[in-house]
């Protein structure tokens, strides 16, 4: 962590969402020199150069970032209130020298969750997990052999609205972005409410065709010949938020539905993996229910 934080100690990253109008880049990068910043990565994207929405994405390096930060908050927010972005610019600085606070969610199924903890263990995933927080026991020594905090929250029909105010007085002060990896749980609006934005899920995109406890049963018998798995946001709408990354992997009649059920956990891995970094990198925008992914 100490090395992580040295070497983001005066990095800075700027998103921008906002009309899309000529001098927008003009303006946010003199601003970003007039303050001794060097842009080190520039992305962006209009829906239509002619009155569509633009997204920027910067990454910059400011010796002493900490001393210059809110002279370049103040500049950002000078450009937002101009009568020409007519109060429709959005924008955020972060700093990644602090690594996201993370809670991983998961039932029984462990290979998504094994995924995230090397990963983060191998220092592909800036983050900090703090807790593994699970409604069965099953993979408690999954999380303290990584020594992470395990936390068994039982779910049942009767008991469901105590054990999410369980969950959610555990994560209190204590987690930036919630990591559903194959949690076989609703969430309800009142959590989602918590953490706009920042509950990432996991599952096989064979959705809506084969719904059900056996969906790789009924994918076989039906000869699907594309396994594949999709990483999105989680809204009140079930399994219909922004989606931040897919992938698919080619089958055909040689495949039995062990092997479906191997190839589907390992596109989860991948993909659940790719979405959580770009989230961590700030690399995703949210824009009603798509995303812009800088990745």
């Amino acid at each position: 962590m100490a090395a992580h934080a040295e070497r983001y100690r005066d990095v800075g990253r700027v998103l921008v969402t906002c009309p899309d109008r000529p001098g927008i880049v003009a303006a946010i990068s003199g601003l970003l020199f007039r303050h001794g910043a060097n842009i080190t990565e520039l992305q962006q994207y209009s829906t239509d150069p002619f009155g569509g929405t633009f997204f920027l994405r910067i990454e910059f390096h400011r010796e002493e970032l900490v001393s210059g930060l809110a002279a370049i908050e103040d500049g950002l927010a000078t450009i937002a209130a101009e009568p020409a972005m007519g109060g429709g610019m959005r924008w955020r600085v972060t700093t990644p020298a602090a690594r996201h606070r993370v809670a991983i969610f998961v039932s029984k199924a462990d290979h998504a969750l094994q995924e995230l903890l090397w990963r983060t263990h191998a220092g592909e995933l800036a983050m900090d997990v703090r807790m593994v927080v699970s409604n069965h026991d099953d993979l408690r020594s999954a999380a303290t052999d990584w020594g992470i905090p395990f936390h068994h929250v039982p779910v049942t029909s009767t008991t469901r609205d105590e054990a999410e105010s369980r969950a959610l007085a555990l994560l209190d002060g204590e987690v930036d972005l919630v990591v559903l990896a194959r949690y076989m749980q609703i969430l309800t609006p009142r959590f989602l409410a918590a953490y706009p934005d920042r509950v990432i899920n996991i599952h096989h995109s064979f959705l809506p065709a084969f719904v059900g406890a056996d969906p790789y049963g009924a994918a076989a018998r039906r000869g699907v010949k594309l396994i594949g798995a999709t990483a999105h946001y989680v809204t009140a709408d079930l399994d219909a938020g922004p989606i931040i990354e897919q992938d698919i992997e080619r089958v055909d009649h040689r495949h039995q539905v062990a092997d479906l059920r191997r190839i589907g956990r390992h596109v989860e891995r991948a993909v659940l993996a790719r979405a959580v970094g770009w989230h961590l990198e700030d690399r995703v925008i949210v824009h009603s229910n798509t995303t812009i992914v800088f990745a």
